[in-house]
């Protein structure tokens, strides 16, 4: 007769991912009986402090929900806005907002990578013992990462929290040696962007094949950033503002952070998602570094989320690149518009997933309510499908430490932002 055992291991603050939280898994007679992965940061009630606020207020409190993905909330916001007041930007002014986009997918990509999923897969505990035998992966990661902070900064004015983004575009434009002296260094990081392709293809995956929705944006003739039609690996394609006719928020009790379903099933967004339903658009010579290294997409392993930033970071240079080429100053750095009454809303892509706002303006222009839903809660019941499915793969008769990193290594691979989401990690064992 096996003897119960009840294990409770308490981590305070999980290392290396975004937010607070914890999981609590039940083991009884080798088979998974409950598993909850709990959020338990108080909510910021953030669309209710945005009730009353004019919409240039708006563009920037969004950017402080995230000090990582500030600009997602920005463009998002933004463009749902500018949805409602019929405002139709420049060329200038959609292409700058892309290069923005590039320089927060590079941040944010160069960050996880390499300071957050790379211990995992390289048996660390964190990215300081990693340093000492791995110097020069961290120091490629820190200038990737520097280097998107400044193409962010050339836009918003600063890298963290930016307040370069208006209505209508941006309040000024860079000068051309500012872009040039920019533009020279995107050169210089192409081959840190090959380098790290191969790198992560070369990466020790485990045989994680699982079935999954993803759900992301859709352009007819780009990598999805900004724009597209909300569409999924099951056949939804979708006007952003049919959203919320196919997807569904809920209240768990265990998580004080929303959980989202498409269709009443959990579904995946983010890179290995965009990847997975937008490989044509990816230029050739990236597909030719992803084919070399053995990875092709569309893939079923939740592992190659690694695999797909890596990618996503490698393109971002190169469109920063190409919008970058031949940049010459605006007349204007925005255009005007006039507020009134009715619904925004809009849908881009942030580093971690879909990413969706809705307004409802006053005739004033105010804020009267505001619903955003970030990609971390729309992931959340996902993560809870991998876990199950991973953890069982991996083999439940393996030591309680064994199986706490093989848990705290799935959500990593998410890259969870869970502030954002609110808001990880307590693991409680049972077994018997």
């Amino acid at each position: 007769m096996s003897k119960k055992r009840n294990i409770s291991i308490n981590i305070p603050v999980l290392t290396r991912v975004e937010g607070e939280g914890a999981l609590q898994l039940q083991i009884k007679n080798g088979a998974i009986q409950d598993l909850q992965l709990r959020i338990y940061e108080p909510p910021r009630l953030f669309e209710k402090l945005l009730e009353g606020r004019e919409p240039n207020e708006v563009i920037d409190m969004v950017a402080r929900i995230c000090g990582i993905c500030p600009v997602a909330y920005q463009m998002t916001a933004v463009q749902a806005l500018e949805s409602l007041f019929n405002v139709s930007v420049t060329p200038w002014v959609r292409a700058m907002r892309r290069v923005f986009y590039c320089g927060e997918w590079l941040q944010s990509h160069a960050l996880h990578i390499h300071m957050l999923a790379a211990p995992d897969f390289l048996g660390y505990n964190n990215i300081i013992e990693m340093a000492a035998d791995h110097p020069a992966t961290v120091r490629r990661g820190l200038r990737l990462q520097s280097l998107g902070n400044d193409l962010i900064a050339l836009l918003g004015a600063r890298s963290v929290h930016p307040v370069g983004v208006q209505v209508g575009g941006f309040y000024h434009a860079p000068s051309s040696e500012q872009v040039s002296t920019l533009y020279t260094r995107l050169k210089a990081a192409r081959q840190d962007a090959d380098e790290l392709v191969r790198w992560t293809t070369s990466l020790p995956f485990p045989d994680n094949q699982q079935v999954f929705v993803a759900v992301c944006l859709r352009h007819p003739s780009e990598y999805p950033m900004n724009e597209g039609r909300i569409v999924s690996s099951d056949g939804l394609d979708i006007d952003s503002r049919d959203f919320p006719d196919h997807m569904h928020e809920l209240q768990v009790p265990q998580s004080t952070a929303l959980h989202a379903l498409l269709q009443d099933k959990p579904y995946l967004v983010g890179p290995l998602a965009r990847i997975n339903l937008n490989v044509d658009h990816l230029p050739k010579d990236l597909c030719d570094l992803l084919n070399t290294g053995g990875i092709s997409f569309p893939s079923q392993n939740m592992f190659h989320s690694i695999v797909a930033r890596a990618a996503e970071l490698w393109l971002a240079i190169d469109e920063a690149l190409r919008l970058l080429q031949d940049y010459s100053n605006p007349t204007n750095a925005a255009v005007s518009w006039q507020p009134h009454a009715g619904t925004g809303i809009a849908a881009t892509e942030a580093p971690r997933g879909l990413l969706w706002h809705q307004y409802d303006l006053d005739n004033a222009g105010h804020i009267q309510s505001a619903r955003i839903i970030p990609p971390t809660s729309q992931n959340q019941a996902r993560i809870e499908e991998d876990l199950r499915n991973s953890l069982q793969l991996f083999g439940l008769e393996q030591e309680d430490d064994a199986l706490r990193l093989h848990g705290e290594t799935v959500i990593r691979n998410y890259d969870p932002c869970i502030s954002c989401a609110t808001h990880f990690l307590q693991l409680d064992i049972e077994r018997n």
